[in-house]
């Protein structure tokens, strides 16, 4: 789903949200905002789409293809295991805290 109004389309209660984030953690050089966009099915809280914005976004869609494979609810993704590293990801991995946001216009 690539934005609300195809999600109604295809028969779904669709939310999403948007956020900016930091690429890596605020004290490491190089880092880029990040902009993410999620959706998911109000009533069953699956993860239907989203996009990302922004240098170093390559990781983070990955991160959430994997996740629409794997027919992840919103708060799978918020509570998955996500590397972190200084120079690569802050504590919170920018895909992670757009789900977290998420989750919570679902509760």
């Amino acid at each position: 789903i690539v934005d609300e109004e195809r999600g109604r389309e295809a028969g779904f209660d669709p939310a999403s949200v948007t956020i900016s984030a930091p690429t890596r953690a605020h004290y490491y050089p190089g880092g880029a905002e990040l902009t993410v966009t999620l959706f998911a099915d109000r009533t069953t809280g699956r993860l239907l789409g989203g996009s990302v914005v922004g240098r170093e976004g390559v990781k983070r869609i990955d991160t959430i293809a994997t996740a629409l494979h794997a027919e992840f609810a919103v708060a799978d993704l918020q509570n998955a295991d996500l590397a972190y590293a200084p120079p690569f990801s802050p504590v919170w991995d920018p895909v992670a805290t757009a789900a977290k946001v998420l989750q919570g216009t679902l509760e």
